[in-house]
């Protein structure tokens, strides 16, 4: 009996083992639909949280290493003491080991950021590139620790992303259901990188998922949570940044200055952006003329922003400093405008040189620093009937940050979250409708779209624009077998007259062939390489193009509404 007794532990460690690896074989064999989806969508936010930690932990170090700085969040002031050649080499250093990095681990030599989640949530069901999303990682950690003028939030981002694809690979997540997972990865990154946990559950469905289905609210709520405990457990309850003054606000008689706050912080949001835009050009057309390497040119950009920092030790990094200074009103007038326009063009520099990093907080540093100034001309004017300028400060972060997110409510409650005053929401919400509306039209409805549309991904128009760009010709068309295939004699006439797709193309660029010719069907080609003629393949029909991109319609509509 004590034989068998000491037996039965065993017996049952291994039934224990067996029914785990049953349980993992199903998981990837069938999808996490066989087992407790939240179950993943917790050990997701788990991961994404702690990836957001470590990666703040890292550009902390990084700097304090490099910099010889003890506390980062006063890392421009103790700058100002540091020999000038210190603060020119450093980040071209960086910015020379960020490019060497996406050199060899990235196809194009681009850091991956947000607008490359929300194609992935888009077009490549919630599945995002993995090697090139930890190179990009790295680069925009080594870039941040160096002096980049960017923000965190985008790498950290990306990084949860690709955490989130990982898993679906594994467990054969199909699109919704990638969709959801990148959705609780995003959100967890978002609040451990913050302490932001009702903003990054916002932030992930407005921004990322594009929606506010019911299915994917609860597990992206889970994931924002945990990701939230991760950042408490290491930093406490304590708010990014503290305001000063008590941000009363006279209403009525102060709210139309935060109308006209919003649209000053609209148009700066939109200069940010097109100069982002502009210096990516610029460097683009530097490039191509100069014959320059792709991995030297985060150095040449490290170089005009340490010859920046030479001067204004103001831009390197995220910003902590400065804006904690605007929204506490340290700054006079000249030096919150100085310090946005040379923001502006740090940023620009930043991201448009290809060092990496996001774009969130310099908005928050813009932003703040805009809204400060108005408040200091507003307050002036009018001193009887206004409020604490530094009001205008927080209305003014928030109605930046918005715009260039193209994200009213995520940001409007991280503005909240971050300092901990929601007596101010009023004024806030003002600041951001109206910069939002104002913005909107005049890029694509954000940064992050703008970025896919002018890579030709046209996300911002809605599911109607880019659907029939997920479809392959060579998916949808009838081969030359089909039992009501078109008359090949027919076909070959087509061809001959040059009227034919390609088997790989789109059906976004197969559909114009219809509305040009007037036809039912058009011939499908394998192209030859050289000069070689096509061969035919067999032929897309017009019904058949249209039913596929109702189905996909259909299917979208349904997840979005589920």
């Amino acid at each position: 009996m004590a034989g068998s007794g000491r037996g039965i532990p065993g017996q049952v460690a291994t039934q224990a083992v067996d029914a785990v690896w049953r349980g993992w074989h199903v998981l990837r064999q069938k999808g996490p639909t066989q087992i407790q989806f939240w179950v993943i969508a917790l050990l997701i936010g788990i991961a994404a949280g702690f990836a957001a930690l470590f990666f703040r932990k890292g550009i902390s170090w990084l700097q304090e290493t490099l910099y010889g700085v003890e506390d980062v969040r006063l890392l421009h002031s103790f700058a100002e003491g540091l020999p000038w050649q210190l603060i020119l080499l450093i980040p071209v250093v960086g910015g020379l080991v960020v490019g060497l990095i996406l050199h060899f681990f990235t196809p194009d030599g681009r850091v991956r950021s947000v607008a490359d989640v929300i194609e992935g949530a888009a077009l490549a069901n919630g599945r995002v590139e993995i090697r090139a999303g930890l190179a990009s990682a790295l680069a925009s950690l080594i870039t941040l620790g160096s002096g980049g003028s960017s923000g965190r939030e985008g790498p950290v981002v990306h990084l949860a992303a690709v955490i989130s694809s990982w898993v679906s690979d594994r467990i054969k997540a199909d699109g919704i259901t990638g969709r959801d997972l990148l959705g609780c990865a995003v959100a967890a990154a978002v609040s451990a990188s913050f302490n932001a946990p009702i903003a990054g559950a916002l932030f992930a469905l407005e921004v990322v998922l594009r929606h506010f289905a019911v299915h994917a609210f609860a597990p992206i709520v889970i994931a924002s949570a945990a990701g939230t405990v991760i950042n408490r457990l290491e930093f406490g309850g304590v708010t990014e940044y503290s305001l000063g003054g008590d941000g009363v606000l006279q209403f009525y008689t102060e709210l139309p200055a935060f109308l006209i706050l919003g649209l000053l912080c609209g148009l700066v949001a939109v200069i940010f952006m097109r100069a982002t835009f502009w210096a990516e050009d610029m460097g683009n057309h530097i490039q191509r003329a100069t014959g320059m390497p792709r991995w030297l040119r985060p150095a040449c950009a490290g170089l005009l922003l340490g010859m920046l920092a030479i001067w204004f030790p103001h831009i390197i990094g995220v910003g902590y400093e400065t804006t904690s200074a605007a929204l506490t009103g340290e700054l006079l007038l000249w030096e919150a405008v100085v310090f946005t326009i040379l923001k502006v063009a740090a940023a620009a520099i930043t991201i448009g040189g290809r060092m990496g990093g996001g774009i969130f907080s310099p908005s928050l540093m813009i932003g703040s620093m805009t809204g400060l100034a108005f408040g200091i001309v507003a307050t002036a004017i009018f001193p009887d009937q206004s409020g604490e300028g530094t009001l205008y400060a927080l209305a003014g972060m928030g109605a930046v940050a918005a715009a260039v997110l193209g994200a009213p409510i995520s940001t409007t409650l991280i503005v909240f979250e971050l300092t901990g005053d929601w007596q101010t929401g009023l004024a806030v919400m003002v600041a951001v409708s109206i910069s939002t509306a104002l913005s909107s039209r005049l890029v694509d409805r954000s940064f992050f779209l703008t970025q896919l549309e002018r890579r030709n991904i046209h996300l911002a128009a809605g599911p109607q624009a880019y659907l029939l760009a997920m479809f392959r010709v060579g998916k949808v068309m009838r081969p030359m077998d089909h039992e009501n295939a078109a008359p090949q004699d027919r076909l070959l006439t087509l061809i001959e007259q040059g009227i034919y797709t390609d088997t790989n193309a789109t059906l976004e660029r197969a559909l114009p062939i219809f509305e040009r010719t007037g036809l039912d069907y058009v011939p499908v080609v394998q192209l030859a390489p050289g000069d070689g003629p096509p061969a035919l393949e067999g032929a897309l029909f017009h019904v058949d193009a249209l039913k596929a991109y109702n189905r996909a319609l259909a299917a979208t509509a349904a997840e979005e509404h589920s």
